[in-house]
């Protein structure tokens, strides 16, 4: 029986049952509205819940991450290169998904096989406008959206916005607070609160995944006889992620840590090897905090104050695979639904991806919320989730693990750093 309390195997048994109940229901000569309008009625309910924590759970997870800190000479040396650090391997995740996806998409080799015809967006306005080739006018619109004030970004869900604010009211923060003031206490207990609620939000997956996949059933076989080219699109696209997730985790990861961190590969992925384990069975980075610390502390022997901050930061902030992930599935349901995207905007799509996924707790299941802006930034109807939602699981196990491996990583690249500066200044504190 506990096997069946795993959320994983229920997400499965949903989309099963969902597909099958389905076919079922098409293979009868009458259509019940009651049944067509209850799954309505659960996936727009389950879709509002995973809407309605995006900006609060971005805003404050950020503020959060970066209040962690807790000092202004920590915030401009061990802050400095932890975030460029993470912005640097989240930059080339992408970068390197985006020189495949130009050369290697194999989903084209099949039509489009979604209409976007009559699909809801929950009132959310197009950020970017498929087809545009202006690079300044992407930018001007970004910019735009970045610098506008925190309520209107709240409440608009403007994550370009939120991000924008969430930023610089973190980084405020950290000057003028203590570490032990109320105002900091409070923001780490509301990320408590959104994260509690959020993992309600999750708990009802496989019934968001039952109602989803059913009338996306439905859908699909009043389309025509397109079912077979579907799956192959869809099993091509994750072959595609997992094949440059574990690229990214076994190759890129690891020689960063050799160049600068000095760190063998061959030692190196051994010694990590527990806290990647817990991460690929939870698929949360967040669970997996405990684990990576004292696999800091104990196996790559990086102080406390290091790996302190670094970690708790990098489960908010460092999400390589996370980023990876939300890029190319937009690209890949921007071509099943027929959304024509030129060069621009494709590099677009991938910025975007990154700020997204900037704020994304280290929960299960979570990208789903930040994906959202992603789809829903160039048009791609928030129904579309269904199709990711399918194989999902799966794929958040292994990003989950390079993202954990990512954070450690950085650990080591923030240690060696401040190592290195101590030295170069020890001889001037001595004269």
């Amino acid at each position: 029986m506990s096997y069946f309390r795993n959320l994983t195997v229920q997400v499965f048994l949903a989309a099963a049952l969902a597909v099958v109940l389905a076919l079922v229901y098409l293979s009868l000569e009458v259509r019940l509205d009651w049944i067509e309008d209850t799954a309505n009625f659960l996936k727009t309910a389950f879709l509002s819940l995973l809407r309605m924590l995006i900006a609060p759970m971005i805003f404050f997870s950020l503020i959060g991450g970066i209040v962690s800190i807790g000092g202004v000479v920590r915030l401009r040396q061990l802050g400095g290169v932890t975030v460029l650090y993470y912005l640097g391997t989240t930059g080339l995740a992408v970068t390197m998904a985006l020189i495949v996806i130009f050369f290697f998409h194999p989903w084209t080799n099949w039509p489009p096989t979604m209409a976007i015809d009559g699909l809801a967006t929950l009132g959310q306005t197009r950020v970017l406008d498929p087809g545009s080739d202006s690079i300044l006018a992407v930018l001007t619109s970004m910019a735009s959206l970045a610098f506008t004030n925190p309520v209107s970004a709240l409440a608009n869900l403007n994550i370009l916005g939120i991000v924008t604010n969430a930023l610089l009211i973190g980084v405020a923060i950290v000057l003028v607070a203590d570490a032990d003031s109320g105002l900091v206490k409070g923001i780490h207990s509301v990320n408590q609160v959104i994260f509690k609620i959020l993992r309600w939000v999750i708990q009802l997956l496989p019934i968001g995944i039952f109602a989803i996949l059913f009338q996306f059933t439905l859908r699909l076989a009043e389309t025509g006889d397109n079912a077979q080219d579907f799956l192959a699109q869809l099993l091509s696209f994750g072959a595609l992620v997992i094949g440059l997730t574990l690229l990214h985790g076994l190759v890129i990861l690891p020689l960063v840590a050799f160049f600068f961190a000095k760190r063998s590969p061959a030692q190196l992925l051994p010694k990590i090897a527990q806290p990647l384990l817990v991460a690929f069975t939870t698929s949360s980075s967040a669970a997996t905090l405990p684990v990576s610390m004292r696999c800091a502390r104990e196996e790559l022997e990086v102080s406390d104050s290091t790996s302190s901050f670094v970690l708790p930061l990098g489960a908010t902030m460092n999400m390589d695979g996370t980023a990876l992930f939300e890029a190319m599935a937009a690209i890949f349901l921007a071509y099943l639904f027929g959304i024509e995207l030129s060069t621009v905007m494709v590099l677009t799509v991938f910025l975007m991806a990154m700020v997204t996924s900037i704020g994304t707790p280290g929960m299960p299941s979570a990208t789903m919320s930040g994906m959202q802006m992603v789809m829903l930034a160039v048009g791609i109807p928030l129904e579309a989730i269904a199709i990711l939602l399918v194989i999902e699981r799966p794929l958040d196990t292994i990003r989950t693990s390079v993202n954990v491996q990512g954070d450690l990583i950085g650990c080591l690249v923030a240690e060696r750093y401040l190592k290195t500066r101590a030295k170069r200044e020890s001889p001037t504190l001595s004269a």
